[in-house]
């Protein structure tokens, strides 16, 4: 039988002002909203942003983790990550553009060795898998 693992979870409260949501996580709170384009007060990330953010922080931290293990020296790692829907690319998928920067004293071989392990980071391999979305109407 397979055990199942919370990696992660949120609570979301949105009190009418428009798009406005707390958010809390673990000790965290958080403020999610949508920009003005759409309709939002632009007080905080939209939820893609995010999305973004947990994508290009599990690289970095992953790179981080590998680079100490090995012993090698990373100055900075840099990750930028862009979304961009099914609907607006040529594939028809949903596509994550990540570019990661890294400066430190790495020989090319240790750069692409980077690559590969930020290729498999969990936010990533999770993404990667079809996922199953629960949704129930609590009582």
């Amino acid at each position: 039988m397979t055990k199942t693992k919370t990696i992660g979870s949120a609570s979301a409260q949105n009190n009418g002002e428009a798009y406005r949501t707390s958010v809390v996580t673990g000790d965290f709170n958080l403020t999610v909203d949508e920009p003005t384009e759409y309709g939002g007060g632009a007080t905080g990330p939209a939820p893609a942003d995010y999305l973004c953010t947990a994508l290009a922080s599990c690289k970095a931290i992953t790179i981080r983790m590998y680079a100490q293990r090995k012993g090698w020296r990373v100055d900075q790692v840099a990750v930028n990550v862009s979304f961009m829907k099914s609907n607006q690319g040529a594939a028809g998928v949903n596509s994550f553009f990540c570019e990661i920067r890294l400066t430190g004293a790495l020989s090319e071989a240790q750069r692409q060795r980077i690559l590969q392990i930020a290729r498999i980071c969990p936010i990533e391999r999770l993404l990667d898998k079809p996922n199953e979305i629960v949704t129930v109407l609590a009582e």
